[in-house]
């Protein structure tokens, strides 16, 4: 049997990302073209084409006005887990802010879903050495599980040295979380990115799946992210500087094949279940997540940088 990877989408629009915030910003959203919903029921149908199940890291702001996707992708079968709301770097909020924020978007997805959301992952990754104090908050507001740390030296984001497999940390406090850092390549004196999203873009085809190929040859799962507006070459084209330009619209024609492909070569399901293959979530924590069936359509290593590293069975 192929080892099964998570496969991650993190919902949002593209006006929403970091990279074009220079020629967008947060009070202008609402008069931007609205464009997530059609490009993640593309790929719902792809998933539901291979048969495979997703976790949706959904955005507060995008499921107030999206209600009815965040419903089909839970009937869909795939996991519905949090994205914050406003798509605001971490690091750039206050502890209160960030919590009133988190607590906002994890009970908007719960009344849509009747379930309960455990699962979070920070915009842009943004759970850093500097914003560390967030793994705390996420706890005390019911999360169990999170995707947030990059083990990489990045300028928006990245907590090198921490450890590049799922494992269970315990925060400043004293709460433990599932955590399930962002795939990379040990290369010699470098860690590489290689978990998806702009990356996947970047680098050939053959490329990210010879990387994430040798993950699971080591014997350990990956997690994969794509956005939905990464299978969009046709959404409007802002005024950003030439690197913000790169980052956002390299490839982007080329990003649904390539995603297909993937797809098609490795075995891949929800976070919660690849969490719970690897020992790092119980059963039971994962059943608040979301179950196993989804609900009836409703009418129109050690310790590193502050945390411990808790050892796991295998």
């Amino acid at each position: 049997m192929k080892m099964k990877n998570a496969l991650t989408v993190d919902v949002e629009d593209y006006f929403q990302v970091a990279a074009l915030a220079e020629a967008v910003s947060r009070d202008d959203w609402s008069s931007m073209e609205y464009r997530v919903e059609a490009n993640t029921d593309r790929l719902l149908a792809l998933f539901d084409r291979y048969d495979t199940r997703a976790t949706f890291f959904t955005l507060g702001w995008v499921a107030e006005r999206s209600p009815a996707l965040v419903r089909r992708i839970r009937q869909a079968g795939h996991e519905v887990a949090s994205h914050g709301y406003s798509h605001q770097l971490i690091y750039d909020q206050t502890p209160q802010v960030f919590r009133e924020e988190t607590r906002r978007s994890k009970k908007i997805l719960e009344d849509i879903i009747g379930e309960s959301v455990t699962g979070y992952r920070a915009a842009s990754y943004s759970i850093t050495a500097q914003s560390r104090w967030a793994l705390d908050i996420l706890a005390e507001e019911g999360f169990t599980w999170d995707s947030s740390i990059f083990p990489v030296h990045h300028d928006r984001y990245g907590m090198p040295g921490t450890p590049r497999w799922p494992h269970r940390l315990t925060t400043d406090n004293g709460h433990v979380l599932a955590e399930f850092p962002l795939s990379t390549l040990k290369l010699p004196g470098y860690t590489l990115p290689i978990a998806g999203g702009g990356y996947f873009r970047l680098f050939p085809y053959w490329f990210s799946q010879w990387g994430l190929g040798s993950i699971n040859r080591q014997g350990k799962p990956f997690v994969f992210y794509l956005h939905p507006w990464e299978v969009d070459p046709g959404q409007p084209r802002l005024e950003v500087s030439w690197f913000s330009r790169f980052r956002h619209y390299n490839n982007l024609d080329v990003c649904e094949q390539r995603l297909e492909k993937l797809i098609k070569r490795f075995e891949f399901t929800t976070m919660s279940d690849v969490l719970i293959s690897q020992g790092v979530l119980d059963a039971p924590e994962a059943a608040q997540a979301y179950a196993t069936q989804p609900p009836a359509p409703e009418p129109a290593e050690s310790q590193s940088d502050g945390y411990v590293l808790h050892k796991t069975p295998h």
